[in-house]
């Protein structure tokens, strides 16, 4: 069996956090994450959102957004004061947009 399976019966590692009732895990916590390590899950996260919107499970769909929310609350926690583009304001859309 390859090192990144486990068993079913074998007791969850203590680096990783419990998903929804019912779901899978969710992998390391993202306060334990590096900085590399926490844009490189996001932008994972990001990359496949789509996917798994149109055609994953209902439960891979809600381990997902658990997920997400998981990653992205923690660069927001990290970062309260990021460099925000006049554009991707509100005020900015409707200058975009006439």
């Amino acid at each position: 069996m390859p090192s990144h399976d486990m068993p079913t019966d074998s007791p969850r590692p203590p680096e990783t956090t419990a998903a929804a009732p019912g779901t899978a895990t969710l992998g390391v916590p993202p306060a334990r994450l590096d900085e590399q390590q926490l844009l490189r899950e996001l932008e994972t996260i990001h990359r496949t959102r789509h996917d798994t919107l149109l055609h994953g499970s209902p439960d891979a769909l809600a381990t997902h957004n658990a997920r997400m929310a998981e990653l992205e609350g923690e660069y927001l926690r990290r970062h309260p004061r990021r460099w925000v583009t006049s554009g991707r304001t509100r005020s900015g859309a409707r200058a975009r947009t006439g």
